[in-house]
């Protein structure tokens, strides 16, 4: 089946930057209308400005898409119920989500006070919920939607001063499970997705700064790391946004134009005897060995 959003509506969260905004270019070009959400603000989360989604539309349009910006935040579900309102007063519809959005506040866990804690859980994990939450009715109602979960391979393997980006990230893998199990028999499918490539998180200039030395440093990113840009991600997103996805309750890696499913899973394991003595050392050299 062709991949083709002509006639469906696609919300992409914090669309104005990297992988996001790279999402956004590629539905657009293969015919979505597409909610460019972006709140505008640092990459810690701080601040808020429309430049960066009006980029971005701007972008579209000029190349024949079809956008329209939105500046709520994720963190809230008043944000996200405008997020939804945006797409289905510009479009009538909401056939897609791809939850993007996200921040970063890095600290050892000794260090992870509340102010580095709570945003980025809002931001990451209760944003993906809200904004499910504004659209889930719309979905059911069509009999049709598809969710794309932004996740990471932090929050499936760890990574140091990232204790509250993974748990976020792992939460949004949990969610994805529950929704693909609820909604699949609604019309509803959700995936996830674990990117690598270099954004605005990892120290890419915003799109909107046009200084000389942001355009040096995107050229040399684009020469010395192709494979890294978030264009090789978004291929991967569009597909599992799009009515010729028919899989559910999956994750998927896209790196370096790699991509690849991941699995979660369990091992043969060992069975302990009907009554069995010294069970816990049993147990013990069992799991050293699997």
């Amino acid at each position: 089946m062709t991949v083709d959003f002509k006639g469906r509506a696609v919300i992409v969260t914090g669309a104005g930057n990297g992988l996001g905004r790279a999402h956004a270019h590629e539905l657009a070009r293969l015919g979505a209308d597409v909610v460019v959400n972006d709140l505008g603000g640092s990459p810690d989360g701080v601040g808020g400005s429309s430049r960066a989604a009006d980029f971005v539309v701007d972008e579209i349009r000029s190349a024949g898409g079809s956008a329209v910006p939105n500046y709520d935040s994720v963190a809230t579900d008043e944000g996200c119920r405008g997020i939804a309102a945006t797409a289905l007063e510009a479009f009538g519809r909401i056939d897609a989500v791809v939850h993007n959005a996200g921040i970063l506040r890095n600290a050892s866990f000794g260090e992870m006070t509340d102010d580095k804690l709570f945003p980025v859980l809002e931001t990451h994990l209760f944003g993906s919920i809200y904004l499910s939450r504004a659209v889930w009715p719309t979905m059911v109602q069509q009999g049709y939607g598809r969710l794309v979960f932004t996740s990471s391979s932090t929050g499936v393997f760890g990574r140091i001063n990232g204790a509250n980006y993974a748990s976020a990230k792992a939460g949004i893998v949990g969610l994805c499970n529950v929704l693909a199990l609820e909604g699949e028999e609604l019309g509803i499918l959700a995936n996830a997705v674990m990117p690598v490539a270099t954004t605005r998180l990892g120290g890419a200039p915003d799109i909107t700064d046009d200084s000389d030395e942001a355009k040096a440093k995107r050229a040399e990113a684009v020469a010395t790391r192709p494979r890294a840009q978030p264009e090789w991600v978004a291929p991967m997103v569009a597909y599992l946004a799009s009515e010729a996805c028919t899989t559910t309750h999956r994750y998927y890696s896209s790196a370096a134009g790699r991509y690849a499913r991941i699995f979660i899973g369990v091992s043969t394991g060992w069975y302990a005897p009907e009554r069995a003595d010294d069970t816990e050392q049993a147990v013990c050299y069992a799991s050293s060995q699997s």
